[in-house]
Parts: C-alpha cells; structure tokens; sequence
C-alpha cells in the first residue's frame, strides 16, 4: 500500500508557475510526464523540494494557499436537477453501497502513485439515488475551500467509476488530502479529483472549473481517451 508524502501546500501563485508544465504533460502523455519527474527529483532536496511535484508520493495541492477546515455541521449537498435532493453526513454516506477500488493517482504535472486503495460512493450512484432528471447530463461539483471547481459529464462517471470518496490509503480521508470528502476519477488527471467536497448539482451541460479556466482541458483522459473498461 502506498502511502502519501507529506508536501507544502502550494498557492494559486505557485501552481501558476508549474501550468507549463501541466499543459505540456496533456499534450505529450505520460513519456514526457514521468522524463519532467526525473529532471525535478533533483530539485526535490533544495528548498523548493516542498513545492515541486515528482515520484515517490503524493505532493499536496491547495488553491488557497491553506488546508481548509469543513464549515459546521457539514454536509454533502447533492442538487440542481433531480427529483429528492440530498443531505448527507460522512456517516449516512457511508451507510449507502460502497464501492471499493485499487487505482494509480497521476497528476498533470508528472508525479504519480501507484495502486491507492479507494473507498466511497460511485458519483452515478449518489444521482441515481437524487432522481436524476432526464436532462441532468452532467455534473458540477463544488469545494468548500469557495474556490475550486469541477465538472464531469455523466457519461464520464459511468466510464470511470466515479468514486466521492472517504477513504483512501486504509483510513479515512484527511484534510490535507481533501478530507472528509473528496471525488477520485480513476483515468483522468487529478485535477478532475476535487478535493473538500461540499456540493454536487446535476446539471445540463458541464461548467469548466478552475483548472479549466486555467488554461487546462475540460476532458482531463491520462492516456488521451476513456477506459475501455471498469475500473472497479
């Protein structure tokens, strides 16, 4: 079981620096990827090493510069186009059928861990249990960090699995990891893999989200294209 190095977080003005870097790994895939975690593993033992993604764990990102504490009483809200919205504590999520998966993490600028443990609830199965709508083809989904956003297609959810999950690693997710909740989608990058989850609404059409509108694609696939198959 891997097991996840302990970073710096990383600021909006930071991350900014290193989207270079990201755009090239979309562009090129995952030979240019992992050569740029070789020629960072060097820098990894200067001072910057905190802030400089590459091999051997995870590098822990934050937009805002901090990891944020979950508002009281939290909850997760599942919205917008479905027939009984929800509410739902960490433990009444926990209550539903859990899917359980075994999936390597690759982020956009390079580094990557192999077979992470996964525990949650498919994202396709919180909108079948909503009621979807007809009309709900997508999924826009909200940090409580009141920056960071994503989307994905339902079509995605179903192709990837889909996972808000509330473990990871054999324990609960932690708040440096985008704990309690956090999404994992297993084939894309993980920016798609919103951390500190808060809502969830079902909506027509995706909404880019913030590394979209940095400059990153709406469709995040590590090798370029979706699964063939499940995941789970």
């Amino acid at each position: 079981m891997s097991t996840a190095a302990q970073g710096t977080p990383v600021g909006r003005r930071a991350v900014i620096g290193i989207l270079g870097l990201g755009a090239l790994g979309i562009v090129f895939g995952r030979d240019l990827q992992h050569g740029v975690s070789k020629l960072l593993a060097p820098v990894r033992e200067s001072a910057l090493g905190g802030l400089v993604p590459g091999a051997g764990g995870f590098e822990l990102y934050t937009v805002t510069g901090g990891y944020p504490l979950p508002p009281p009483g939290y909850r997760l809200r599942v919205g917008g186009l479905v027939e009984r919205p929800l509410s739902l504590t960490v433990s009444e999520l926990e209550a539903l059928p859990a899917t359980r998966l075994t999936a390597d993490f690759q982020c956009v600028t390079g580094w990557e861990v192999s077979n992470v443990h996964w525990v949650g609830v498919r994202l396709d199965d919180l909108a079948t249990h909503a009621g979807a709508l007809p009309s709900a083809t997508a999924f826009e989904l909200r940090s409580f960090d009141g920056v960071y956003t994503e989307s994905l297609t339902r079509t995605q959810a179903e192709q990837t699995g889909a996972l808000v999950a509330y473990s990871m690693l054999g324990a609960p997710v932690t708040r440096d990891h985008g704990g309690p909740l956090r999404l994992f989608v297993p084939g894309m990058f993980g920016y798609k893999s919103i951390k500190w989850l808060s809502e969830i609404d079902l909506v027509e059409r995706p909404v880019p989200g913030y590394w979209e509108d940095n400059g990153y694609p709406v469709n995040a696939w590590i090798d370029g294209h979706p699964p063939t198959t499940g995941t789970a």
